[in-house]
C-alpha cells in the first residue's frame, strides 16, 4: 500500500511502458473539464442576461404606469376645462340637448331609390 501511494506520487503511471493509455484518459479528463468550464460561463452569461432584462422590463412597465396616471389626469374633465379657460374657451351653461331625426315612412326598394332620396 505505502509503495502505491509512493508510486502515484512520484507519477510513475506517466512514464510507465503502458502510459500512452493513461495520457490518453487524463486528456479526456482534461477535455471535460474545459467543456464544463466553457458551459459554466454560458450559463451565467445568461442569467446576467436575464437579470439585466428583467430590470429592463420592470423600468418599461413602471414608466407605462406612470404615462398612464399623468394620462388620466389629462383627460379629466376640470384639467380639460382649466387648460380652455387659458385660451378664453368656457365650458357651456346650458346643458346639450337630444337631436331626434323622425325615419321617413316611405320604404325604399333599391339602393338607387336611397340614391334619389339623398338628391
Amino acid at each position: 500500500m505505502k509503495k502505491g501511494i509512493y508510486s502515484l506520487l512520484k507519477a510513475k503511471f506517466l512514464v510507465s511502458d503502458d502510459a500512452l493509455k493513461n495520457w490518453k484518459f487524463i486528456v479526456f479528463l482534461v477535455f471535460l473539464a474545459m467543456i464544463m468550464i466553457a458551459n459554466n460561463h454560458k450559463y451565467d452569461e445568461k442569467n446576467y442576461r436575464i437579470t439585466e432584462l428583467t430590470n429592463i422590463v420592470k423600468e418599461k412597465r413602471s414608466q407605462f404606469v406612470d404615462r398612464r396616471s399623468e394620462l388620466m389626469k389629462l383627460k379629466m374633465e376640470s384639467t380639460v376645462s382649466k387648460k380652455m379657460e387659458e385660451k378664453l374657451i368656457f365650458p357651456s351653461s346650458v346643458p346639450p340637448t337630444k337631436i331626434v331625426v323622425k325615419e321617413n315612412n316611405k320604404k325604399t326598394k333599391g339602393f338607387i331609390d336611397k340614391l334619389k332620396i339623398w338628391q
